[in-house]
């Protein structure tokens, strides 16, 4: 079966991500009225906060506009980051209560009709096809868990994040983080044939 994407690539930093004191001084500068240091965030946290978001809410017509309301929500907020967590902890985790809220507006579960026009890297015609056919059956497997178990999916798997740090981020204890993980994974082995590793 073809794995349906490369958390090598999500979750390694690569050479040009600012380690964790530069985002904190990105922060502060940010919390002073600084746009370069807002800007700086924002092209960081664009492509990691958008991919949570579309897993989190299997709504692609909601991410950029949710991305951009957890975003001004840093602009205008930044003074608030007390340091008590990870940057990334922070920005997730208001990206986390944005995604929720705009969950309760919609209640249909709304099918990513560019699923299968996106390139991928299956050099044969046939390759390009099951990959389409894995994402569509994980896609309609995570659209079976509710919005709180895709999170812990989502931020385990596709950002490659502790229990301790979902906990922060979902703003719950560590073992309903674990309690979530566990049931999410149980259902996601019903639904999916094969090993669950082949597909997260």
């Amino acid at each position: 079966m073809l794995r349906t994407h490369s958390p090598a690539r999500e979750r390694g930093k690569t050479a040009a991500q600012p380690s964790e004191d530069e985002e904190v001084r990105l922060i502060r500068r940010t919390a002073g009225g600084e746009l370069r240091a807002f800007e700086a965030l924002f092209r960081l946290y664009h492509p990691r906060v958008s991919r949570f978001l579309e897993r989190v809410t299997r709504r692609p017509s909601l991410v950029e506009e949710l991305l951009n309301d957890t975003m001004l929500v840093v602009w205008r907020r930044a003074d608030s980051y007390n340091g008590a967590s990870k940057v990334s902890t922070w920005i997730f985790a208001i990206a986390y209560r944005k995604a929720l809220k705009a969950l309760k507006h919609h209640d249909e579960p709304m099918e990513d009709g560019a699923a299968d026009e996106r390139p991928g890297p299956g050099p044969s015609p046939e390759q390009y096809l099951v990959r389409d056919q894995s994402r569509a059956a994980l896609a309609r497997a995570l659209d079976d868990l509710s919005a709180a178990h895709r999170a812990v999916i989502a931020l385990t798997y596709f950002h490659d994040m502790g229990y301790q740090e979902i906990s922060e981020i979902v703003d719950c204890p560590v073992d309903t983080v674990k309690t979530r993980a566990f049931h999410a994974r149980r259902r996601l082995k019903l639904l999916l044939a094969g090993s669950l590793e082949d597909w997260l």
